[in-house]
């Protein structure tokens, strides 16, 4: 480990792995966006091209979803991970 104490150790290294997920998971619907167009499309070619757009719109609203979950994941891990160090101060000393 990197020199933490047990428990501590444990919560910082998930806290990162959980971080690291949501990072990528954020460049990932970045990506989804710039495929996303704003146009009303009238043709039947394009109207092909709108069922794509409908397409991303999902992923984009379940991938909003995950990254809230992941959110809120790395927030309750760094509070886990804070009140340990806190805790492993105090009753060291």
């Amino acid at each position: 480990m990197i020199g933490l104490p047990g428990p501590l150790g444990y919560l910082v290294v998930s806290m990162g792995v959980s971080v690291a997920i949501l990072l990528i998971l954020i460049v990932y619907g970045n990506t989804l966006s710039l495929g996303e167009d704003d146009q009303f499309h009238l043709s039947k070619v394009e109207e092909e091209m709108a069922s794509e757009q409908g397409e991303i719109l999902t992923k984009m609203k379940r991938l909003k979803q995950v990254i809230i979950v992941f959110a809120v994941l790395s927030g309750v891990l760094f509070l886990a991970s804070a009140t340990t160090w806190v805790w492993i101060g105090l009753t060291t000393s």
